[in-house]
């Protein structure tokens, strides 16, 4: 079963494969799988909202839906937006196809790594893609300024920004969003994705939803599925001047949104409050799990404001592997972003879960990297307790750590902690033997880089025992 699974990663050379796929591979046992990869709200919708939609199940499968006209009607209600400044979509992604047929000429610049189809579904249709490079060293966070620059230099006539990026969760300001759609009013197209936005400690104050529907040439984009839990059902939004918005809306079908769909937006309403409350259960998970992470030695974890963390691997660490063994040993399923435009098999991209979860996930990753328990018991309260003394491996903090709007110095990443610097017995269990044989031995954890000094004497002569 393992090997079916796993062998649907390597085939995929776009996303990850759907839970569909993994429960058909694994005989349907998928249910069981703590799942860290597919972003979505945890905590919405609630079980009671579940069970309604359980009892209508039979009206909403048997009949059609109404409209989109009225289905968007009804949810401009609930967010106070005008339907002729919205389009709704069978998904964000039916969004992105009919922008790129209806609105891209002949090329369209953005950010890597960020979601894939702004980087795949121009591409197919022949456009030019300018793809900037975010800098790693920079904690891939993204200069607006210098992202003009590359649009001017590159000729683009579309820019693209996610805000916050997937898969590394960087922010912009909203000031920082509007200066750069006024430093691109000559261009066809600016595009800001917020699919995200909903789940950072400023959503509110962030978004450009209200500005864009004064401006010819910018279109936002949400995503309803991220934000309520619900990817299966398929449906997102765009909100653009009454011009562009009509232009996109004119080529929707009729019944472009499924009864799911209608159902959920219509309980919108009476669910406002349990909708909030879920948004915030996501933030206070998003900071306890980073803090978690953080504590794995050679783990670099980036600053996120959506609901899921970007960390880097300690060196020599293959994500891929990292990736099946987690899913194999521990039915854990990570997203390794090899496959991410400006990305690598070095890193992760970890959806926030909770905590009982969280803690799965890190056991898991324990015993794969390290083969033995190192991370501190969770934290009850953030920020949570200082990393251990060891753990504390001098780098160079990025940009980005320094420009987080809120402090972030628990989150930052450890640095390179290899095999030699596991602390010794009298502080520490036993690890298990790494020379074990046979098939009742345990799998032997990750192989990382060796001869690290830490630029400390006093340290170096600890760890070495001296």
């Amino acid at each position: 079963m393992a090997g079916n699974v796993t062998a649907l990663f390597r085939a995929s050379t776009a996303h990850s494969p759907s839970i569909s796929m993994l429960n058909r591979a694994s005989g349907g046992a998928a249910g069981q799988i703590a799942d860290f990869c597919i972003p979505c709200n945890p905590y919405f919708p609630t079980p009671q909202m579940f069970e309604e939609m359980g009892a209508r199940i039979r009206d909403i499968l048997t009949y059609y839906p109404s409209g989109a006209d009225t289905i968007t009607a009804e949810l401009c209600q609930v967010l106070g937006l005008n339907p002729q400044t919205v389009a709704m979509g069978n998904g964000s992604t039916e969004l992105i196809t009919w922008i790129d047929h209806l609105l891209v000429r002949e090329s369209l610049a953005v950010p890597v790594p960020t979601f894939g189809r702004w980087t795949d579904q121009p591409m197919e249709t022949g456009k030019r893609v300018d793809m900037y490079l975010l800098p790693e060293a920079h904690g891939f966070q993204l200069d607006p300024s210098a992202f003009v620059q590359f649009i001017r230099t590159r000729g683009s006539r579309t820019a693209v920004v996610c805000n916050p990026n997937n898969p590394d969760g960087g922010l912009l300001t909203k000031a920082q969003v509007l200066s750069l759609c006024d430093s691109l009013q000559d261009l066809d197209l600016v595009i800001v994705d917020e699919s995200f936005l909903e789940f950072a400690d400023s959503a509110q104050e962030t978004s450009i939803v209200g500005e864009a529907v004064l401006r010819p040439n910018v279109i936002v984009l949400r995503s309803l599925g991220k934000n309520f839990g619900l990817h299966g059902v398929r449906f997102g939004y765009l909100v653009a001047n009454p011009a562009l918005a009509g232009r996109v809306r004119s080529m929707l079908p009729k019944w472009n949104l499924n009864a799911f769909a209608e159902h959920v937006v219509f309980m919108l309403k009476e669910h406002r409050q349990e909708y909030r409350e879920s948004l915030e259960r996501a933030r206070q998970d998003r900071q306890e799990m980073i803090a978690r992470l953080a504590q794995l030695p050679g783990l670099t974890v980036y600053p996120s404001q959506g609901n899921f963390a970007f960390v880097r691997l300690p060196e020599g660490v293959d994500g891929a592997v990292l990736r099946d063994r987690l899913l194999s040993e521990h039915g854990v399923l990570v997203r390794e972003c090899g496959n991410k435009v400006g990305s690598s098999s070095r890193f992760l991209r970890l959806v926030v879960r909770q905590p009982e979860e969280v803690q799965r996930l890190i056991s898991g990753m324990e015993q794969v990297l390290y083969g033995r328990h190192v991370a501190a018991a969770p934290a009850q309260v953030p920020p949570p307790p200082p990393a251990p003394m060891l753990a504390q491996v001098p780098q160079q903090v990025p940009d980005r750590m320094q420009q987080a709007q809120q402090p972030m110095s628990q989150h930052q990443g450890l640095g390179l902690v290899p095999a030699q610097m596991r602390p010794t017995a009298s502080a520490q269990a036993p690890a298990p033997a790494a020379q074990a044989t046979g098939a009742g031995a345990p799998p032997a954890p990750m192989a990382m880089a060796r001869g690290y000094t830490s630029g400390t004497a006093a340290v170096d002569r600890l760890i070495s025992g001296a």
